[in-house]
């Protein structure tokens, strides 16, 4: 069975780039525009294998998010990448203190998105 990967960005353009990569790699993929968003869908029962998030989004962003993820029942080992234009050292930490897995920096091929989503979910 395909593995699910849900895609947390406010940008259109790059949420179907993303489906696009990730759909020809094999994968099931849902969205959310924004942290609070993909929340509630986490909370009504969506249960990603792998969350892909932005950082910098309205409403809620992506290290609130990741935070709030890490809090949720059956989602402290979920694996969550971030996927950003920012590459600042501190603000990698601080997503990796909130319980990211894995840091990209956009523009990131399909390929080598492919490739990390191998390396940190089991069995992809």
């Amino acid at each position: 069975m395909a593995k699910t990967i849900m895609v947390v960005d406010d940008s259109a353009t790059m949420r179907l780039s993303l489906k696009a990569n990730l759909e020809v790699g094999g994968y099931k993929v849902e969205f959310a525009g924004d942290g609070l968003l993909a929340l509630a869908q986490l909370k009504s029962g969506v249960k990603p294998d792998l969350i892909i998030s932005d950082i910098n989004m309205p409403n809620m962003g992506g290290l609130e998010f990741i935070r709030n993820v890490r809090g949720l029942a059956g989602f402290r080992f979920t694996p969550i990448l971030v996927l950003t234009t920012e590459s600042q050292q501190e603000k990698k930490d601080e997503a990796k203190k909130n319980g990211a897995t894995g840091w990209l920096v956009k523009p990131v091929s399909g390929p080598d998105l492919i490739k990390v989503i191998k390396q940190v979910l089991p069995g992809a």
